[in-house]
């Protein structure tokens, strides 16, 4: 690929600040792309993604554009003069939308950082496009910017105290907490996120955090060696399974000294990161699928060797757990059943807990009826018959390994496709590491379902792994044929079979 053809692609995404917020890197990353001539691998299908949301046709092999969007008003709008380049600059990166953020508000929370001086700017910007905006600081971010000043600047009250008598008779934390369409947090320090993600409330910022309902985005700022601390990466994944969106860090120079990831990103940049996230409440799914009952089964299994050992695979649940949330976004009222997974519980979605196959289809069955059938979860085959209470003890005396004898499980998929209330739609997973499409098949044919989703999961191949990925690449099979659906993110597979569904689920109701 030549550097003409990825700038091209960055003109094409709205500028490199749409870039760095889709892939979540600083501007020295995409200038090292350019200066390179090449993205990273994993970024292709994201840029693939993002530009056919845009409207354009794009070669996901030689990543060239092959076709542009329908042309529209806004695109032939002349931009001549520099005076309306330098005032629209960060319209420009997130689209003609831009404007359904105006009269929107957001809930600037300002952390204890040297970098809390750049929300003084921020807060300027957010307003250039008539975005109120309410302050709140820490007490660590007084000791680097007044209270006054930004009051001065947000012509509003800044709050600083939870326990306050004339702030929460004013305007209580809760209130405050709800009042947003949208709660920014920078600099979001490593203590500030290591308090949010194991939620605390030991004062007002942390407060609010924990009570809002408005999606929150934090910019974080610190040390590079505290940025890439395992404490504060857990943390920061704690975070974002639980949705909060991330803009930065960049990396570069920082206040003490030292290089590396840790410095807060641009301004603009987060001002961008604020009207995108604004503006993507403005495009609410379709509720589609309202009415509709789905179960959705998601993570691996565990079957009892002892009391402390069992049989498993090394599914993450990720895939399962982005298909309930999909599912939910389009109005389905979902009953996901996960086995035990790291990653949080997805929102608007009701949850069962278990661990072996036989509790997971005890909790399916109790789940019934349905309309649609997701069976995500890696169900392992087999059991052992008598699992041992207590702790398998070497034997000195005979050193042979135990002999464990293993009993089918039951099939859920093919249970829940013969069930006598058979949900209108059963949908399996084949994971596969060869003939993906034979096997696949094979599964379709027996089990009795209506679609397979075959995936190639491969641990012994990084590049081919799905297992623990946030990637994933899928046949899916139907009486009707094959669909290829190559590497996406795993959200992005679940939209797209959520949309299979919403399709097949219209007709039937059209024709009942």
């Amino acid at each position: 690929m030549t550097k003409t053809d990825i700038a091209t692609l960055i003109t094409a995404l709205g500028g490199r600040t749409a870039l760095q917020a889709l892939l979540g890197v600083g501007p020295s990353a995409v200038s090292n792309y350019l200066a390179k001539g090449e993205l990273p691998k994993r970024a292709r299908p994201l840029i693939c993604e993002a530009l056919h949301r845009r409207g354009y046709q794009i070669d996901p092999q030689s990543m060239q554009i092959i076709q542009l969007p329908p042309t529209t008003p806004q695109n032939n709008t002349p931009h001549n003069t520099k005076q309306h380049h330098a005032r629209s600059m960060v319209i420009a990166s997130t689209g003609p939308t831009t404007l359904a953020a105006r009269g929107k508000s957001v809930l600037m929370i300002v952390g204890g950082g040297i970098a809390a001086y750049k929300a003084l700017e921020v807060c300027r910007r957010l307003q250039d496009h008539n975005i109120r905006v309410t302050g709140v600081m820490t007490r660590s971010a007084e000791q680097f910017i007044t209270p006054l000043s930004l009051s001065a600047l947000t012509a509003s009250k800044t709050y600083t105290d939870l326990f306050s008598l004339t702030d929460e008779a004013e305007m209580g934390h809760i209130q405050l907490a709800r009042m947003a369409d949208l709660v920014l947090v920078l600099p979001a320090t490593a203590n500030l996120m290591a308090r949010a993600a194991h939620g605390l409330a030991d004062d007002l910022a942390t407060t609010i955090l924990l009570a809002t309902t408005a999606p929150v985005l934090m910019a974080p700022a610190m040390n590079p060696a505290m940025w890439s601390h395992p404490a504060t990466r857990q943390n920061l994944e704690t975070l974002r399974q639980r949705g909060v969106k991330m803009i930065g860090p960049d990396a570069g120079d920082t206040a003490c000294g030292e290089q590396g990831d840790g410095r807060m990103s641009d301004p603009s940049e987060i001002v961008a990161a604020c009207l995108d996230q604004l503006n993507a409440d403005q495009d609410m799914p379709p509720q589609d699928l309202a009415g509709q009952r789905a179960i959705v089964t998601s993570g691996p299994t565990c079957e009892p060797i002892d009391s402390v050992r069992f049989i498993a695979n090394r599914s993450s649940g990720r895939q399962g757990h982005a298909i309930a949330a999909a599912l939910a976004k389009r109005g389905a009222d979902v009953t996901l059943v996960s086995g035990p997974v790291s990653i949080a519980d997805p929102a608007g979605v009701s949850v069962v807990h278990v661990e072996t196959t036989a509790e997971m289809l005890d909790a399916c069955e109790a789940a019934m009826p349905a309309n649609i059938v997701v069976c995500a979860a890696a169900v392992a085959d087999w059991r052992v018959k008598d699992p041992v209470s207590g702790k398998i003890k070497k034997n000195k005396e005979r050193p042979e390994s135990p002999h464990l004898e293993l009993i089918e499980n039951p099939d859920i998929l093919k249970y829940l496709s013969n069930h006598t209330t058979r949900p209108s739609l059963v949908i399996g997973f084949a994971a596969e590491t060869s003939d993906l499409q034979k096997h696949g098949q094979a599964k379709l044919d027996s089990k009795g379902c209506d679609w397979i989703v075959a995936n190639p999961v491969d641990a012994t191949d990084p590049t081919n792994n799905v297992f623990g990925s946030e990637m994933n690449e899928a046949l899916l099979l139907t009486k009707d044929g094959c669909e290829v659906w190559p590497s996406m993110p795993k959200h992005h597979l679940a939209e797209n079979l959520v949309d299979k569904i919403s399709q097949t689920m219209g007709v039937e109701n059209v024709e009942d």
